[in-house]
């Protein structure tokens, strides 16, 4: 596959700075920082630019803060101009790790996402008698930088465009060299982009025909138990020695009419299931929300906005009967 070329060039124009400007408030625009940025707008768009083409632009300057969903996590939030920054570099190189992505890998893709990889899993599951399910160990702390740079540069050949990544990647570690940010754009493209390398050795090497992911969490499916115990031990070794990663020990090998646990569902050949946890994690964020709004932390708009994405959830799933009974004991109507 030929390398993308001239990418850097393409990142300070005032366009797609522009475009970056619009991604990066949507949802966001009564935030203090998006408010100050936009009474300047002009200005710091020129001043964001001129760095950019002048490779000072300044990046790692992040405010971090834990969020329970459903476990612990770091977050990692970088100023508002290098939000900008980030959605500027993927409006251009985004096309290029889209080129790279097996048509059966759903995140931080157009027109793909977690709906679709469901949708993808219940195919398989009445295609085949067995999975596989596995997830990487502490994934995004885990990534090897140093791989990431020479994966990246298999693609892009832009030595601007590597210096800015390499940079990028330098501001954050959880040890030497290891470790991506949890909720930066870019990060969320590359830790991606890393696991392509297992992606296409599955599809090309090993020739699976049942094969799905979504960024960490991916499903291999096989007609004989032995084939997937074969396959979860020559991908160990694959992604120690390849990628620097380990298997979580949450192994998962069982019969597809048993259901495939798989992001927040348990999914089966002929239903969709919630999750034990996902219904836990209704329950409590239903009656979290219900009480913001009730005690006027939350405008009706603000609960609306909430609530929706959290309802929807519940609906891919056959979780009529279970939704209905939180909304009736707890809150407003359906």
């Amino acid at each position: 596959m030929r390398r993308a070329a001239n990418l850097y060039q393409q990142i300070p124009v005032y366009e797609n700075i522009c475009l970056a400007y619009t991604k990066s408030v949507k949802g966001k625009q009564n935030r203090h920082e998006v408010i100050v940025f936009k009474k300047k707008f002009e200005i710091n768009i020129n001043n964001l630019m001129e760095q950019i083409k002048n490779e000072t632009v300044e990046v790692g300057d992040y405010r971090f803060f834990k969020v329970f969903d459903p476990k612990p996590r770091f977050i990692c939030a970088a100023k508002f101009p290098e939000r900008i920054l980030h959605h500027a570099i993927m409006n251009i190189c985004e096309p290029v790790f889209e080129k790279y992505a097996i048509d059966d890998t759903f995140a931080c893709r157009l027109n793909k996402g977690s709906l679709k990889a469901i949708d993808r899993a219940q195919q398989f599951s009445r295609r085949f008698k067995w999975f596989l399910k596995l997830d990487i160990k502490k994934y995004f702390d885990s990534i090897d930088q140093a791989i990431m740079l020479k994966l990246v540069e298999r693609r892009i050949k832009d030595r601007k465009i590597l210096d800015l990544f390499k940079k990028i990647l330098s501001t954050y570690h959880t040890q030497i060299g290891k470790g991506l940010p949890i909720g930066n754009l870019i990060s969320q493209h590359l830790a991606n982009f890393y696991l392509g390398l297992y992606d296409h050795w599955v599809k090309e090497n090993l020739k699976i025909k049942g094969y799905l992911r979504y960024m960490d969490d991916f499903v291999l499916f096989g007609n004989q138990q032995s084939f997937l115990r074969e396959m979860l031990d020559i991908t160990r070794i694959f992604l120690d020695e390849q990628l620097s990663l380990e298997i979580k020990a949450n192994i998962q090998l069982n019969r597809c009419v048993h259901g495939i646990p798989f992001l927040g569902y348990r999914v089966f050949p002929n239903k969709i299931l919630l999750s034990p946890r996902s219904k836990k994690r209704f329950h409590n964020k239903f009656r979290l929300y219900e009480h913001n709004w009730k005690v006027g932390k939350w405008s009706i708009e603000e609960l609306t906005a909430h609530m929706e994405p959290l309802i929807d959830f519940t609906r891919v799933a056959d979780a009529n009967g279970f939704r209905k009974n939180i909304i009736n004991r707890f809150g407003v109507s359906s």
